[in-house]
């Protein structure tokens, strides 16, 4: 994926000028920067939910499906559904009120086998801890397999051990299937693990590079995000 020059207008405001950067097949591009930067927004244009000007080319080799990974799943976690229904909804042309088919329940199992969650089928989405409702909306938004992922705040409200498992998964994925990631990130522990690209972001590309280069040296960063001089997010 290649953005050239994007930029996106509300009313008055200027949410995003003039942004270019690109995420290559094989690599987890990582997008930081203050509250109100615009991260959200550029997802929203990727998707194509978000008038812009300038050029978004997704450059696909194949099929060219887009994964999305939302902060928090739409639907109320109350209701009654189990993980297996969950998956099998988009999977199967029948209601899953009226059972699971014997394809989509295969396919359900396999995909929680590779987010390494077997065996959850039965479990109510309710029922799942922050971390494991991320790896189900994981699974569910890598199949048919994409060759773009893209991950909004996948680690917000997780504890550090989840953190980490999501991320263990998120570079296994990008391993495996050579998919391009794009993962928006507060966690600066989560940007140096995963980032081979960091972009900080606050309405226009204020640095790009690695996350050394971009958050400043390792003891720079502690449980607060440290801007680069210069980069500092907005009070």
């Amino acid at each position: 994926m290649e953005m050239t020059d994007v930029s996106v207008r509300r009313g008055n405001r200027t949410v995003l000028r003039r942004v270019s950067l690109r995420a290559d097949a094989g690599r987890i591009h990582v997008l930081v920067g203050p509250n109100g930067a615009g991260k959200s927004t550029l997802i929203s244009a990727i998707l194509g939910e978000t008038p812009f000007d300038g050029s978004i080319e997704l450059c696909f080799r194949g099929a060219g499906r887009v994964g999305y990974v939302p902060q928090a799943l739409a639907a109320d976690r109350t209701l009654p559904i189990t993980v297996a229904e969950f998956l099998a909804l988009p999977r199967q042309r029948w209601p899953v009120c009226m059972g699971i088919t014997a394809a989509a329940r295969s396919r359900v199992s396999a995909l929680l086998e590779r987010v390494d969650l077997a065996g959850m089928e039965r479990r109510r989405m309710g029922e799942l801890s922050g971390g494991e409702l991320r790896r189900v909306l994981i699974a569910n938004a890598m199949d048919p397999a994409p060759e773009l992922l893209l991950c909004d705040e996948p680690a917000a409200g997780l504890d550090p051990d989840a953190v980490e498992q999501l991320d263990r998964l998120l570079c296994r994925l990008r391993d495996e299937d050579e998919t391009a990631i794009v993962v928006v990130s507060h966690d600066p522990a989560q940007v140096r693990r995963i980032g081979d690209q960091v972009t900080l972001l606050d309405v226009s590309v204020q640095r790009s590079g690695t996350a050394d280069e971009v958050l400043g040296p390792p003891g720079a960063a502690g449980s607060v995000f440290a801007f680069p001089p210069g980069s500092e997010p907005r009070r």
